[in-house]
């Protein structure tokens, strides 16, 4: 008997054909469809083709190998040397909630497969997730399991996905849809700087605002695999799951293996709205649970105000600087523990310099509170120098496999973190620190990828250097709630969905160059919602590119994320000194604005690019122009989202970046910055807001409210 199983959303709904044997048929993830009428049977419009098996075979939930199925397979995996031809026999689907369970059993196979798809309403994403069990009494060797294949309809036109490489992560690519297939696969150990493990498909007429919009990231902070295959019946299948090295899974009887979830959404509003639901699902995932998160305090970074070249002397008054600019938090970064002087020594050795802390880090803290600031520390806790106590002393708790040479990178290695001593260790030196200094924030940084990633027997630990990372992150968070973390990773190496229900902040780039942060700063908010994308005002010229920017600048670029600093102020001129302390006032006031309600991201034209925090009847937009202009007169920026709202009041609140303050604006901007002009809804989404006349590295911030 046939039935059907579907979830419904705000705008999508996933509908799957249950058969009772077999694997449930995609029948439908999209559009928001009613659920009045059950369709007919698939097989009901599927005839005989040409050169194909007698026995139908349509996309279901979980193609196997092997048994009629030419593309690309949910499962791979052989015992001994024998191939495990998956075809499931039986099949029971349960409602929980808002979710599906699909339980699928091989009896010839021996092995389990639970799948489950959860549509969250407020969001419209699905996260889907697979566990498969070995059902069998010899062991199972695992070669592939996705976390979800989903389908895709054959008008899709574009694939938009990221690239990266330290200090220019989240580089944007947009190619048409392949003619047979497209696949990105990361092997470096933890996420990469190419960003999360995620892309957006457009459907035929999409745009950044309106159009159809599937899209996905996977909740993974290692390996993995994305890939899309285009079928010769004429649609689409996006798959993506954990990369696993050979041999790297082997399940013993009654063993299983859970994939990470898969967060996947569907948008009729472009890729905006796409981009919408995963903030939204992010927020509801996160440490703060789908409330509203504290205001993001000001930080204040010590790494390239000094490197390693301070004493509690230095720091001490570094941080008396912070406090009177307005720093709320000051984060004692890398050099801090015995040592450090650079960074080829003491990585391990979690416990103050003697030489640079004499009363350890106790007098230091307690100035940095007296101040008003809280105070937070650098760590990088899955790492080691050979040149330390640590390794000295455990030599064989880094990762090398016996008979190969021990590559380093940053003269670092890599702690096993699938042994429970290692992470016992970790735990104690890590949880001492916090019990005993008043430490309100970790910087967790994680400074190479994993090469090698084999013990000493040479078994392939990736994916549980990942899960013992998790448990580690999870025992000191469970031990000091109130702790929260930053993920850091080279600057943006390990930003992803499955570390950000741990985290409260992620570093988005060692590169604070403002021009360059504009673009990876874009690329973050594809996935990732404001309130966690760590944005610094860097020191001129920039350290990672050696260009120079206007501190308003600077400060206009890092406006839209959680604020913060990383230089020193006592560097500044008089003039900088103050637009800085104006900027922090600013993000201050506006903070709460920015950091709550959806972003949407465009671009206008003559290379203008905006930004838009809040909800339409009450947005804070960022007018950005990074080059010269080529035109005579800016073009006005067009807002599709206000297309409803019937009057809003347009204020010009701030020109940042300029070569000048403004004083010779146009009339009708005069009006704006000094008590505002107002314009209907729809003819700002139409013809546009006027934008005035700006120098290139330049930002305009505009306040819009309804009337």
């Amino acid at each position: 008997m046939i039935r059907y199983e579907a979830l419904h959303g705000r705008d999508c709904s996933l509908v799957l054909e249950v058969r009772g044997t077999g694997a449930p048929i995609w029948r439908h993830w999209g559009g928001r469809i009613a659920d009045s009428l059950a369709p007919p049977p698939l097989a009901d419009g599927r005839g005989s083709t040409s050169f194909s098996l007698d026995t139908d075979l349509p996309l279901t939930t979980a193609p196997g190998f092997g048994h009629g199925w030419f593309d690309r397979p949910f499962l791979l995996a052989s015992r001994g040397a024998q191939h495990v031809g998956v075809e499931f026999d039986c099949c029971t689907v349960e409602r929980d909630g808002d979710a599906l369970v699909v339980r699928l059993t091989d009896t010839v196979a021996r092995v389990a497969l639970d799948q489950r798809f959860e549509l969250d309403p407020a969001s419209d994403v699905v996260e889907a997730s697979a566990t498969i069990t070995n059902c069998g009494d010899t062991p199972l060797d695992l070669g592939w399991l996705a976390s979800a294949l989903l389908p895709l309809p054959g008008d899709c036109r574009w694939v938009r996905s990221f690239t990266g490489r330290h200090n220019a992560e989240l580089v944007e690519t947009v190619e048409p849809m392949p003619a047979h297939g497209w696949r990105r696969e990361n092997r470096r150990g933890l996420t990469g700087h190419a960003g999360p493990p995620g892309l957006f498909v457009l459907r035929d007429g999409a745009t950044a605002h309106a159009g159809d919009v599937f899209a996905c990231q996977l909740a993974w902070s290692g390996n993995h695999v994305l890939a899309m295959d285009h079928s010769d019946e004429g649609y689409w299948t996006l798959q993506a799951g954990v990369w696993l090295a050979p041999g790297e899974i082997r399940l013993e009887p009654g063993a299983h293996f859970a994939a990470p979830p898969l967060l996947a959404t569907f948008a009729r509003t472009g890729s905006n709205g796409a981009s919408q639901n995963f903030h939204t699902a992010i927020r509801r995932r996160g440490p703060w649970a789908g409330s509203p998160p504290p205001p993001r305090p000001v930080h204040l970074n010590s790494w390239e105000a000094c490197y390693f070249d301070h004493d509690e002397a230095r720091i001490g008054a570094l941080a008396e600087r912070a406090a009177a600019i307005g720093v709320e938090r000051f984060v004692l970064d890398d050099g801090w523990f015995a040592g450090r002087s650079d960074d080829r020594r003491g990585l391990g050795d979690w416990t103050p310099d003697p030489a640079k802390y004499p009363q350890g880090l106790a007098a230091l803290a307690g100035h940095v509170t007296a101040l008003g600031m809280e105070f937070g520390l650098w760590v990088e806790p899955e790492m080691v120098n050979p040149d330390s106590d640590l390794y000295r002393a455990h030599p064989d708790w880094a990762l090398g496999a016996a008979g190969r040479p021990l590559r380093t990178a940053r003269h670092q290695l890599v702690l096993d973190m699938s042994r429970a001593e290692v992470r016992d260790h970790l735990f104690a030196r890590i949880d001492a620190l916090l019990a005993t200094l008043p430490i309100t924030y970790l910087k967790w940084d994680h400074n190479r990828d994993l090469a090698p990633a084999e013990d000493a027997e040479g078994r392939a630990r990736y994916h549980a250097q990942v899960t013992g990372s998790y448990a580690l992150i999870d025992r000191i968070r469970a031990a000091h709630p109130a702790v929260e973390l930053e993920a850091c990773a080279g600057g943006g190496g390990r930003i992803d969905a499955g570390i950000a229900t741990r985290t409260h902040r992620f570093w988005t780039s060692d590169n604070l160059d403002a021009v360059s942060r504009v673009a990876i700063q874009r690329g973050f908010l594809a996935f990732m919602p404001p309130e966690l994308m760590g944005a610094h005002v860097g020191a001129s010229p920039a350290h990672a590119t050696g260009r120079r920017q206007s501190i308003g600048f600077r400060a206009g670029v890092a406006l839209p994320g959680h604020f913060g600093l990383e230089l020193d102020p006592g560097k500044l001129d008089a003039a900088d000194h103050a637009a800085l302390a104006t900027a922090i006032t600013r993000y201050k006031a506006w903070r709460a604005r920015l950091h709550s309600g959806r972003v949407w991201q465009g671009e206008a034209a003559d290379g203008l690019v905006w930004h838009a925090a809040g909800e339409p009847g009450d947005l804070l937009l960022l007018v950005t122009r990074i080059a010269p202009a080529s035109n005579r007169r800016p073009q006005p920026v067009r807002l599709p989202m206000l297309a409803d709202v019937p009057a809003l009041t347009a204020r010009l609140e701030a020109l940042v970046g300029m070569r000048h303050d403004g004083t010779d604006l146009p009339p009708l901007f005069a009006q704006m910055r000094d008590g505002g002009a107002a314009f209907a809804g729809d003819w700002l989404a139409a013809v546009g807001l006027p934008v005035p006349p700006m120098h290139a590295e330049s930002v305009a911030v505009f306040s819009l409210r309804a009337a």
